[in-house]
């Protein structure tokens, strides 16, 4: 019998106007893990971001308008479902999450059979804080989350994660696209169709170029949606999955 091969991973980035910092997280990838795949899904960018994707082997595809976070997402589980990779791993365009640390999130997803690994920005690892409205909120998210996966979170609004076969099947059938719900309520979904998450600490970097999607004036107002992303999680039905999942 043939050993089985290493598995394939592709990187999904999705990227919104990140034509400023995408070269350098490509070139990162490349360094750091020129094993894996790379797509970077630009979701109806209005700048160069497509240009500046289109280097070497990275793959890019190209959405005729903006659907946030979740909509890119969900295109990209969609290309790694069709295209048969086992894992698929979500790093941000914005130069924040460090390539270096694929391998750990990877390594969870192995060692522990976990089938979503969160890279968790406040689980020990880098200097990463918030305060205020901003920190309440994901404390409570944490703690509520923590109980519907039954292990203990500490970032569930990370978009730095690994998702094996079983969890690209269920998110390219099943992904929200709504504000947090690529975060918040994509973990619910997941808990709720029997798969199993876990998180490792990750270190953040500071933003390589472009302008943040949060600014801290804006603290209050990321509370109330996060209240409001959990209680739509928490009360939607719950999807019954179309035969097992492979």
């Amino acid at each position: 019998m043939t050993a089985p091969g290493p598995p394939r991973v592709l990187v999904v980035v999705p990227a919104w106007n990140e034509e400023e910092a995408l070269p350098g997280v490509l070139d990162d990838i490349e360094a750091s893990i020129p094993w894996a795949d790379v797509l970077v899904v630009d979701d109806g960018s209005t700048d160069s971001t497509a240009a500046s994707a289109r280097r070497g082997r990275t793959m890019v595809l190209e959405l005729p308008l903006n659907l946030g976070v979740g909509g890119a997402m969900r295109a990209g589980y969609k290309f790694a479902r069709n295209h048969g990779y086992d894992v698929a791993v979500q790093l941000d365009a914005d130069g924040q999450h460090d390539p270096a640390e694929v391998p750990r999130l990877l390594e969870v997803l192995e060692s522990q059979g976990a089938d979503v690994v969160i890279g968790a920005r406040f689980a020990g690892e880098g200097k990463y804080a918030v305060r205020g409205p901003r920190r309440w909120a994901m404390r409570l998210l944490s703690v509520t989350l923590s109980r519907v996966t039954k292990t203990r979170l500490t970032d569930t609004t990370s978009g730095f994660k690994a998702s094996n076969r079983r969890a690209i099947e269920l998110f390219a059938r099943d992904y929200p696209a709504e504000y947090l719900g690529d975060t918040i309520e994509s973990l619910v979904i997941a808990a709720r169709s029997g798969l199993r998450v876990r998180q490792v600490g990750v270190s953040m970097r500071p933003r390589a170029g472009g302008t943040p999607s949060h600014n801290p004036a804006k603290a209050a107002v990321f509370l109330g949606r996060a209240v409001l992303a959990l209680t739509i999680a928490l009360t939607r039905p719950v999807v019954v999955p179309e035969g097992d999942l492979p």
